[in-house]
C-alpha cells in the first residue's frame, strides 16, 4: 500500500479533497499502482508551528498584511 505524506499549513476542506485526488491520481497515473491502493495523510501544522527565514511563518504573513 502506497502511502503519500504530505504536511502544510491550515487550508480548507475542498482544497484537502482536491489534493487527495490530485496527488492520487497523478502517483497512479505514473506508477501503473491503481488508486485504491493508494492512502494519503495530511499533516496541517499551525503557523506558530512553521519558521521561514528564521522567523515563524504567522509573524511573518502578519507582517506582510501591514505593509
Amino acid at each position: 500500500m502506497p502511502i503519500i505524506s504530505i504536511e502544510l499549513g491550515p487550508t480548507t476542506k475542498d482544497k484537502k479533497a482536491q489534493l487527495i485526488q490530485t496527488l492520487t491520481r497523478d502517483a497512479s497515473d505514473i506508477t501503473g499502482i491503481p488508486q485504491e491502493k493508494f492512502v494519503v495523510l495530511i499533516r496541517e501544522l499551525e503557523l506558530d508551528n512553521i519558521g521561514v527565514g528564521g522567523q515563524l511563518l504567522s509573524e511573518r504573513l502578519a507582517s506582510s498584511l501591514t505593509t
